[in-house]
């Protein structure tokens, strides 16, 4: 659609985020409240990216200020030589069906990653299970960056290891649970009430990814008020540009943002959409 329509926007299941109330006031320090409502394209997979962050947990994560640090892990160690490593695991995490975290999720998931070849570790010998809360890793040769590779957007962990999972049946151990999706349409997630990260990250209390193809109408949606968030080349069909934030910069963008979302002071370099983490990481004022 060249305009944006807003019976056909409606009518794509998205009505109940475009409507959603957001508040005004600011903030300095990250607060709970509101619905994040992000308009993406259709093409470039980032509906999927940013669904994904939001339903699943990975091992580590790179936080916006470039340290390591666990997600799913509690911590890791190796050998001398860093070719045999132990991963230990958090013991307080449960899939958004109830069922706990196993061992066995994360050396299945992992082993599909590699299977897809999605998983980028050179020399990755063996996945075994070492005790009810850690896995072992076995390299053919020494690699210190191990927990650093297990970073890597994309390898998350599911249950079972079904991390090819069509939106609609997302089961991970992260913030957002999945409430309704449409592939190649829209996404909508709720925020978990009780999570090992209460206090820390996942600010919003619901996700809506809105796919509009067409970056003009995505401009329209965000000028209009209709979305809070809009992926965009550039800021051609926003008025009064100062009313919008720009990441990373105006004259490089990906992405536009209303004044009233508010982003951390620095912004992961390792994805357009803050590493596909904005849900967890962003707040309103």
């Amino acid at each position: 659609m060249k305009r944006l329509d807003r019976r056909a926007l409606f009518a794509s299941g998205a009505a109940a985020a475009l409507l959603a109330a957001t508040g005004t006031s600011l903030a300095q320090q990250p607060r709970r409240g509101g619905t994040l409502r992000l308009a993406v394209p259709r093409d470039g997979g980032l509906l999927e990216r940013v669904a994904r962050g939001a339903v699943y947990d990975q091992l580590t994560e790179v936080a916006p200020d470039g340290l390591l640090r666990g997600e799913l892990a509690t911590g890791w160690h190796s050998d001398d030589s860093a070719r045999r490593w132990i991963v230990k695991l958090r013991q307080d995490v449960s899939f958004h069906d109830g069922l706990n975290l196993r061992a066995s999720d994360v050396i299945s998931s992992l082993e599909a990653h590699a299977s897809r070849g999605d998983l980028r570790l050179e020399g990755l010998r063996a996945l075994t299970l070492k005790d009810d809360d850690a896995v072992e890793f076995v390299l053919d040769e020494g690699n210190p960056h191990l927990p650093y590779r297990l970073a890597d957007t994309g390898l998350v962990i599911a249950a079972d290891g079904d991390v090819q999972a069509s939106l609609a049946t997302m089961t991970g151990t992260g913030l957002y649970a999945v409430e309704r999706a449409q592939d190649g349409r829209h996404f909508r997630a709720r925020r978990r009430e009780q999570h090992y990260k209460d206090g820390s990250a996942g600010w919003f209390d619901a996700l809506d990814l809105i796919v509009i193809s067409d970056a003009a109408v995505r401009a329209e949606a965000l000028r209009d008020g209709f979305v809070d968030v809009a992926s965009l080349p550039t800021p051609e069909g926003l008025r009064g540009r100062g009313s919008f934030n720009y990441h990373p910069s105006e004259g490089d963008m990906a992405l536009a943002a209303g004044q009233h979302i508010v982003m951390p002071r620095r912004i992961s370099n390792r994805g357009s959409l803050d590493d596909h983490r904005i849900t967890e990481r962003w707040w309103m004022a």
